[in-house]
């Protein structure tokens, strides 16, 4: 079965049509938990057991109690409790390690608030197996309601990241459309320097040769982070083509516990890369609105 797309190859500014073969390749899965809703996750991990493709699935569950009546019973899942809460990047490269050690060509990182259609992950996948050149790929991501989710960002700077958070919208309106890429219209594959971390689809060479999730990182940078380290040698694609739902909570708005550690983290974000001195960041960005703003 063979499904059309078109690649926009930005270089040339031409479009190529190419025919992507869903071929047996295998992917695992990490969801990572806290205070689950266990209703939400079996549903989501329902759709994964029906695919092929589909070779583990990990739940890593970083809450304060082990849950020991699993909604699902499955050789195909694995359920692990951390003593303690130790991130969300953390979590996850427990279950990456897993793909690089059993050298699985794929590696999932998804939130467990994401709803999937049942094609999205074949599609996606025969993606990636005809260009070798992507490392990270994340679909089209929506509200419940049908709207856009602005998830493809530029790489920040701090008046990007506490403008938005603590000036009036008016005041940083423009900037913060800017910064999320809004004027490309989200139609169209883009190479972006920053994706989301609720669905990254990962080439599992691509973050190993990255070297897998800063632990530095409790959460929040921990997506921006892995993907301008994953750019550097890979295409980072935004593809539109199909779609998922994010029940996105905006929890660091509605708790002052949360707001500080995006706050602390954003902090030893900008410590690790430069507050107002970030050439990378520089050129990466410059190279995106040249081709997409």
């Amino acid at each position: 079965m063979k499904y059309l797309f078109f690649l926009l190859v930005s270089e040339k500014n031409t479009i190529f049509a190419r025919n992507f073969v869903f071929l047996q390749t295998m992917l695992n899965i990490s969801i990572v938990l806290y205070h689950p809703n266990w209703q939400q996750v079996a549903e989501l991990t329902q759709v994964f057991l029906q695919s092929k493709k589909v070779e583990h699935i990990y739940w890593i569950d970083n809450s304060p109690i082990a849950e020991n009546n699993l909604p699902i019973q499955s050789t195909k899942i694995s359920y692990s409790h951390n003593a303690r809460n130790i991130g969300y990047g953390a979590a996850h490269n427990i279950a990456i390690r897993e793909s690089i050690y059993d050298d699985v060509p794929y590696h999932l990182v998804i939130n467990p608030d994401i709803i999937v259609g049942s094609q999205v992950i074949e599609t996606l996948l025969a993606f990636m197996d005809q260009h070798l050149e992507v490392g990270m790929v994340m679909p089209k991501v929506l509200y419940p309601n049908g709207e856009q989710q602005y998830l493809c960002k530029l790489l920040p700077t701090p008046l990007d990241v506490f403008g938005r958070r603590f000036l009036p919208n008016s005041w940083i309106k423009r900037r913060n459309d800017r910064y999320e890429m809004r004027s490309s219209g989200y139609d169209k594959m883009m190479n972006v320097p920053y994706l989301s971390g609720c669905f990254m689809l990962l080439r599992t060479q691509a973050i190993q040769k990255a070297r897998l999730f800063d632990e530095r990182f409790f959460m929040y940078p921990e997506d921006v982070d892995l993907t301008r380290r994953i750019h550097r040698d890979y295409l980072t694609v935004y593809f539109p083509y199909v779609s998922v739902i994010h029940n996105h909570e905006h929890a660091s708005y509605k708790s002052l516990k949360m707001m500080w550690v995006h706050v602390v983290n954003m902090c030893r974000y900008f410590n690790k890369w430069g507050w107002f001195v970030d050439k990378e960041r520089d050129a990466f960005n410059a190279m995106a609105i040249k081709e997409y703003l």
